[in-house]
């Protein structure tokens, strides 16, 4: 990890994430995403788990929100719950937070079920928030400017996750996106998702 990296405040980025969240309509909540299992309010209903998952990790609070592996709990689609707006801005103002204390970064902790150092699963958040963003607003037909220190690091981690596994995607076959493509583009070609994909 850059030392960028390891002092990377993830406010900025979850802020964004809100303020998508807080414009879905409705009668949005229906529609589909670019995770071809997940309509809005699923995909909902995991930004408000992972938002959980990684303040805990953060905090290293390890339990049963920092050891579900999302592979294990398949064919169990997440959902959001009464009063999710409130409770989303909550969590993802509490992850930020959580990431602000040095001592987070330190050690090792547990996301999703997998062990790994403080730093590696703040990249891992940030990822998610940065993926998943752009997954909501290409739903609902936002505007999305993320963060750009938190798309630094999301490729960063995708790239190293990559190139480690010997070209195949932990979240999908690798979508193909030019060399000189947006930094965003290659993230979200990164993560198996095609940067061209629009709602219906």
């Amino acid at each position: 990890m850059t030392d960028r990296t390891t002092t990377l405040d993830l406010g900025p980025q979850t802020r964004i994430v809100a303020r998508l969240a807080e414009r879905v309509s409705d009668q949005q909540l229906v529609a589909g995403t670019p995770c071809p299992a997940y309509a809005v309010h699923n995909l909902l209903g995991h930004v408000a788990g992972l938002a959980v998952a990684f303040r805990d990790a953060a905090r290293k609070e390890l339990g049963a929100t920092t050891a579900a592996n999302p592979a294990d709990v398949v064919p169990d689609i997440p959902d959001f719950t009464d009063g999710w707006r409130e409770s989303l801005t909550k969590a993802l103002d509490e992850l930020a937070d959580a990431w602000r204390d040095p001592a987070a970064w330190t050690g090792e902790t547990r996301a999703g079920g997998v062990t790994l150092p403080g730093a590696v699963a703040a990249a891992v958040a940030a990822d998610e928030l940065v993926v998943h963003g752009w997954d909501l607003a290409r739903a609902t037909g936002q505007e999305y400017e993320p963060d750009p220190a938190a798309v630094e690091a999301a490729h960063g981690f995708l790239a190293a996750a990559v190139e480690q596994s010997g070209g195949v995607g932990i979240f999908g076959p690798v979508v193909p996106v030019p060399d000189d493509a947006p930094l965003l583009d290659r993230v979200i070609g990164l993560s198996g998702r095609d940067p061209r994909w629009t709602a219906e």
